[in-house]
């Protein structure tokens, strides 16, 4: 399928895909955050990246964001820096806390493209949480491709910041 898929991109778009084809994006979402889910997931897939979807597997109006945000922080936990994580539920703020409960999950509640680009280029975030309630489509997918697109900014002060960080996840 890739070297079919590889036939009808222009070599620019099959390098993209080459070089996505390193990250796996682990998405997760709860009921108000399931339809959104579908759509980056979907898009995600599109642009090349490997992508695996921690649940909710299917609309269920009763389910718990944390049992998805718990299955996405571990596995991002497991790999920070070849992996990211994407997570939606209605406000985003719970399934931001819960992914960063684990060592090496470092999640931003996304509010703008910049604010994203922001914290991927200082903070090194790997997890992106969104709030279907007040994000849409168009900007939910735009930030997704900045979180996705943005490296993190190697120079020394960035690099300080994001070791205390780790020191204080070890000392726990």
């Amino acid at each position: 399928m890739y070297g079919r898929w590889m036939k009808h991109k222009t070599s620019a778009e099959a390098e993209v895909l080459c070089y996505n084809r390193g990250v796996k994006i682990y998405f997760g979402a709860d009921h108000r955050g399931f339809n959104l889910k579908e759509t980056l997931k979907r898009v995600a897939e599109e642009w090349g990246y490997k992508v695996e979807d921690l649940g909710n597997e299917h609309f269920e109006e009763d389910d718990d964001y944390p049992d998805f945000a718990i299955k996405v922080g571990k596995k991002v936990s497991l790999a920070p820096d070849k992996s990211r994580g994407v997570l939606i539920c209605g406000s985003g703020v719970g399934v931001d806390i819960a992914a960063n409960k684990f060592i090496g999950a470092r999640s931003v509640l996304g509010i703008s493209e910049a604010q994203v680009k922001s914290a991927r280029e200082d903070d090194d975030v790997n997890v992106l949480s969104i709030a279907a309630d007040f994000i849409n489509r168009e900007e939910a997918i735009k930030m997704l491709k900045v979180f996705l697109e943005t490296d993190f900014k190697t120079e020394a002060k960035y690099r300080r910041r994001i070791l205390k960080i780790s020191e204080v996840e070890k000392n726990r």
